[in-house]
This record gives C-alpha cells, sequence and structure tokens, in this order.
C-alpha cells in the first residue's frame, strides 16, 4: 500500500505539469486574458473535455504502462520490491497494462457509481470511489493466491522481490573499511 502512496505523490506531480501545460497552451489559443481577476475566464467546456481529460488519461496509463513494460516497476514498488508480471513470469505488453489499469478502476467506478445513487453529493461520491480502490487491494488479503482484483481480471501478478546486497556505494565503502 505505501508503494501507491509513493506512486501517487509521483502522479500528482505529472498531473499537475500535465495540466499547467494544457492550460497555459488552452489559454494562449482559446482566449484574450484580461489584466485583473473581474476579466479573468475559464477554459471552454470543449478544451477541459477533448483535451485535457483525455491528456490525463493518457498521463497516468503511460506512467504506468512505461514503468511496468521496461522493468515491472514503478518507482514506488522499486522501494518496496514489488514486481508485476504476467502469468508466465513476463513483463507486461502494452495491451496487458492497459488491461490491469482498466481492471483496477472496475471497482471504485461500481462503488462510485452506488455512492452516487445513495446521495447525490460529490463527497459521497469520491468516498465510494476511494472505497472501491481500497476494496481492490483489501480483498488480496482474503484471496488464497494473495491476488489483488485488478491482478485476477488482467491475469497478472505482483510479486514480492527477495532482498538482495546492495552492490553501490555501501560495498565500495565496506571494501574500504577491511582494507581491500
Amino acid at each position: 500500500m505505501a508503494a501507491i502512496l509513493y506512486d501517487g505523490m509521483l502522479i500528482l506531480a505529472l498531473l499537475f505539469l500535465v495540466g499547467t501545460l494544457l492550460t497555459v497552451i488552452g489559454t494562449l489559443l482559446t482566449m484574450n486574458t484580461g489584466t485583473d481577476s473581474s476579466q479573468a475566464q475559464s477554459l471552454p467546456t470543449w478544451y477541459q473535455n477533448v483535451i485535457m481529460t483525455p491528456s490525463f488519461i493518457l498521463t497516468l496509463v503511460g506512467f504506468y504502462g512505461i514503468f511496468w513494460r521496461r522493468g515491472g516497476q514503478t518507482l514506488g514498488m522499486q522501494t518496496w520490491r514489488l514486481k508485476t508480471v504476467n502469468s508466465n513470469g513476463h513483463l507486461l505488453t502494452w495491451g496487458q497494462s492497459f488491461k490491469r489499469i482498466l481492471a483496477a478502476s472496475i471497482m471504485p467506478l461500481i462503488f462510485g457509481i452506488i455512492g452516487s445513487v445513495i446521495d447525490g453529493s460529490r463527497a459521497v461520491l469520491l468516498t465510494s470511489a476511494f472505497l472501491g480502490f481500497v476494496f481492490n487491494y483489501a480483498f488480496c488479503l482474503f484471496n488464497p493466491r494473495g491476488l489483488a482484483v485488478q491482478d485476477m481480471l488482467s491475469n497478472t501478478i505482483t510479486l514480492k522481490m527477495p532482498k538482495t546486497e546492495n552492490e553501490g556505494l555501501w560495498r565500495v565503502i565496506r571494501n574500504r573499511k577491511q582494507g581491500k
């Protein structure tokens, strides 16, 4: 779960960067800005829906897809020695990465819809979607094979890698202390 928090911070930074760039570009392309706050405008709805939302989705898919394709680990997963592979033990393809991302979205979507039906407020919708996200990972506590919902639906496995001796700087320091 801690790897998700690490990756979440990276993703927020990426989304902030993408959002800032797209807002600047959209402002330059679609409107004349005023000189004070009374003249300020927001970006057109079409720009937000056609340009910004797909760009945010591509950023998320790209983040996970690139990391899972290249080494099976995001930066957060590397910290906690987690690795995602397909059922054959190979790195994920783009299709498998996309399928895993879609599978991870199903429970938050279902929980969010249920929350929206029960109470239409935004707070309940977001809380319900978050509970669906938590359910994805809490499910592995009760699954005999330890698989999360997205692992089961996408035919992938997230493995805990064994500890390895640190080969970098610490080995050099140890060797110097021992006179080697």
